[in-house]
């Protein structure tokens, strides 16, 4: 297989697993190595990526900013469908995958690459969502995954690793203590290290983008999202492009401590694992679109809504965007919210979303109608004969138990 492998790909972050990768591929397969890095809100982290690319032995690197396309394509997508992972994760890492994995598979293409590869874990969810997008955008190409191949086993052994080959690599790579962080324009979340003990609360010093709800102003905070057909479109009256919307919902839900979620999950690969994750703009539009839709939507599709919802998460979480399934999910979340457009007032105060008011011109709510006191639109009458014929299987069903009792 080395012998077939001329040139690779390498889905690139700079961190120590990948800094390390570079000379890995070239020692292994004697092969060109280009280096890919997407841009998908990670913001100083992407600072000297190029000099310490090509210090680790990459003949180049794409930069290439995907914030926008990453919001309009896959996370407003996501938020029409009101998707939640096991009730609490907004999916913040699952969702940027197969972006960046995509746009890999351009670069492979572009270059001529025989190979992608990735610094995922075998333990790991993300090594099956890349390799999902790959298998679904380009078969031909193959997949690299040194965690599954090397003799490494530690943090020390890459140390090591790289100082005998005298490449430089992050300061932060020297502190075993430090813990694990994906952070894009939609999240961040922070595994591994201390936080792997699920017996204690996690240290404040933890969180990133959100303050503790005991710090958070005293004040509540208003914030008004408008939604056209689900896509949220501007906030507190001002037209926004999508990542501009999430970065001030961001800010705004971070400075009042929203957002934050400690939970133990079950991954992909079977096993549970502890994560932190910051998501203030995200839970703010999420629960907005909610609100809004419990006065667009009628009964049968919002509740039909929530059971496919689950569904989709799953499919996000397990790398599968790129299915004919996800696809024609897509679709049906597009087709349904449709009338979701209008306005949606929240309160913000230390760590809680409150509804404050909603309006839509496809607002299902009628006032009159909940009224007691009006009987022109429905009148109280008109429950008895819907209650008999509801009730009907309920009274069958006991009359049959009362008769095999009776005899």
């Amino acid at each position: 297989m080395s012998d077939q492998i001329k040139k690779v790909v390498l889905a690139y972050s700079g961190g120590l697993d990948t800094s390390a990768i570079i000379p890995w591929l070239i020692d292994t397969y004697h092969c060109e190595v280009i280096c890919a890095c997407a841009d998908v809100g990670q913001e100083e982290e992407l600072n000297g990526l190029e000099e310490r690319a090509k210090a680790s032995g990459a003949s180049k690197l794409y930069i290439k900013d995907l914030t926008d396309e990453l919001c309009e394509n896959y996370i407003w997508p996501m938020i029409k469908s009101g998707a939640v992972y096991e009730k609490k994760y907004y999916l913040g890492t699952s969702i940027a995958r197969p972006i960046v994995a995509k746009w890999l598979v351009e670069i492979a293409e572009k270059e001529g690459a025989d190979a992608v590869a990735h610094g995922c874990t075998g333990k790991g969810n993300d090594q099956v969502r890349f390799e999902n997008t790959v298998s679904a955008l380009n078969p031909n190409l193959k997949v690299i995954a040194p965690w599954r191949i090397w003799d490494f086993t530690s943090r020390e052994d890459l140390l090591k690793y790289l100082d005998s080959k005298h490449i430089p690599y992050p300061d932060s790579a020297k502190n075993p203590k430090l813990f694990s962080r994906d952070r894009n324009i939609w999240h961040i979340s922070h595994e591994g290290g201390p936080i792997e003990n699920i017996e204690t609360e996690p240290d404040e010093s933890f969180w990133v983008l959100t303050v503790s709800p005991e710090k958070a102003p005293d004040k509540p905070e208003y914030v008004e999202i408008e939604f056209d057909a689900g896509a949220p479109v501007a906030v507190n009256g001002e037209r926004m492009k999508p990542k501009d919307i999430v970065k001030t919902l961001n800010k705004i839900g971070g400075k009042n401590g929203i957002g934050r979620c400690d939970m133990v999950e079950n991954r992909l690969v079977g096993m549970k694992s502890h994560g932190l994750y910051e998501t203030p703009g995200g839970t703010i539009l999420n629960y907005a679109h909610s609100e809004l839709e419990s006065i667009t939507l009628d009964r049968d599709s919002q509740h039909y809504k929530e059971v496919v919802a689950s569904r989709y998460a799953e499919l996000i979480y397990n790398g599968q965007w790129f299915t004919p399934l996800c696809a024609a999910m897509n679709k049906f979340f597009e087709e349904i919210d449709k009338t979701t457009t209008g306005t949606v007032k929240l309160k913000l105060y230390k760590g809680n979303v409150i509804p404050a008011g909603r309006k839509s011109k496809y607002s299902l709510y009628s006032e009159r109608m909940a009224s007691f006191g009006d009987v022109s639109l429905y009148d109280h009458k008109d429950a008895s004969g819907f209650i008999r014929c509801f009730t009907l299987p309920n009274r069958v069903r006991a009359m049959m138990e009362q008769q095999i009792e009776n005899k």
